[in-house]
């Protein structure tokens, strides 16, 4: 596809190999398509288990999987993918074969950013959360380990920029002990590298998050299902589904069983979720974590490709008035099969929401600037 005037990324999950973490705790040979393929339908309708189609079943070992995602994605509008990563303090790293192996090989030649998953690994599938591996921040040294660590990736020709500057996204920025320190840090260290500077990101779950305080260039709406923690838009009155979507949640809570909302209803309010402060929207293709936490997951039911093209054209509506750099929307995800958010062709609706984003992102020229809804 020729360029568009926006730039479309979509997330990435690696977690389709066996490694040896995930052996001890779950069995040997795990990887997501086990939770995708035993998943089960909770309620009528509930569209469980998923079928990958095309890709099938693929493990994130082998080249030319890598290949054919990267081919597919390319053909339908995406210009790269946002590799999830997982660096867990004291050098500790997780699921890092696959883009270490897109970098070395230089194959596929398709762009790419990191976002650091800085989070805590649990089993929530038990009574009560287990810790499996907690995130560290032990300090200044670790924090130039882990820069040194990605460097080779920004400088890679095929890595995303913003004016020049590598993006690097951060997950939970408000988890690290002095967030401001370590983005002043990973700055003054990318100079010394050679780079023009770096381009941070930070997905935040509340609207109030200080850009400022943790030394962020711009925010992402990273709020999780039920989208409803907050029941204001900005400049509006508390939003009657924002405040049904809560009790919806309570109830679902307080009733044990899984909670299920509306994607049409809130397809046009998720690239709001942070309406304050300079943020790029995301868009979700749906959202089912059934598969890895049973009743405890959330569910979005009523997803159309039309549905899915209305939310895209209206993020693409909220960059419209930016540079071209701006003009970035991130879309969740690629791959995340166990959370119900993927692009990748399924037995149910085969390419048609690749096909969405595609004739949306041909016709994106024509957007013009959106505001709240």
């Amino acid at each position: 596809m020729s360029r568009s005037p926006h730039r479309v990324v979509a997330f990435y999950l690696p977690q389709f190999y066996p490694i040896p973490e995930n052996d001890r705790w779950w069995g040997p040979g795990y990887t997501e398509w086990r939770a995708v393929t035993r998943a089960r339908p909770l309620f009528p309708g509930h569209r469980q288990p998923r079928f990958p189609t095309e890709l099938g079943y693929y493990d994130l070992r082998v080249p030319e999987t890598r290949s054919a995602q990267a081919e597919l994605a390319r053909d339908h509008g995406i210009e790269g993918f946002c590799y999830w990563h997982y660096w867990l303090g004291h050098r500790k790293r997780l699921l890092e074969r696959p883009f270490d192996e897109v970098l070395s090989s230089r194959e596929p030649d398709f762009p790419f950013c990191l976002a650091w998953a800085n989070h805590d690994w649990y089993d929530k599938s038990s009574r009560g959360w287990k810790l499996l591996v907690q995130q560290q921040y032990p300090g200044v040294r670790d924090e130039a380990d882990h820069f040194h660590a990605v460097e080779a990736a920004f400088h890679d020709p095929r890595y995303i920029t913003i004016d020049g500057r590598p993006v690097f996204l951060i997950f939970q920025p408000d988890m690290i002990p002095d967030p401001k320190r370590f983005t002043d840090h990973w700055r003054q260290l990318a100079e010394r590298s050679g780079l023009p500077g770096l381009f941070f990101i930070g997905r935040s779950r509340d609207s109030d998050l200080d850009m400022g305080r943790h030394g962020l260039d711009a925010l992402q709406p990273g709020q999780r299902l039920p989208f409803a923690k907050r029941a204001r838009l900005k400049g509006q009155r508390a939003n009657p589904e924002f405040i049904l979507s809560a009790a919806n949640h309570w109830a679902s809570r307080r009733l044990g069983v899984v909670e299920v909302q509306s994607y049409r209803r809130w397809a046009r309010f998720l690239p709001h979720l942070n309406d304050t402060g300079y943020s790029f929207p995301v868009v979700y293709s749906n959202w089912d974590s059934t598969p890895r936490w049973g009743r405890l997951g959330s569910v979005m039911v009523g997803d159309t490709p039309a549905a899915f093209r209305e939310q895209l054209a209206h993020a693409f509506g909220l960059v419209a008035d930016r540079s071209g750099d701006h003009r970035l929307v991130f879309v969740k995800s690629w791959n995340e099969w166990a959370e119900g958010n993927y692009l990748e062709p399924d037995l149910h609706g085969g390419r048609s929401l690749l096909e969405a984003l595609r004739s949306t992102v041909a016709e994106s020229s024509q957007i013009r600037p959106a505001s709240l809804p």
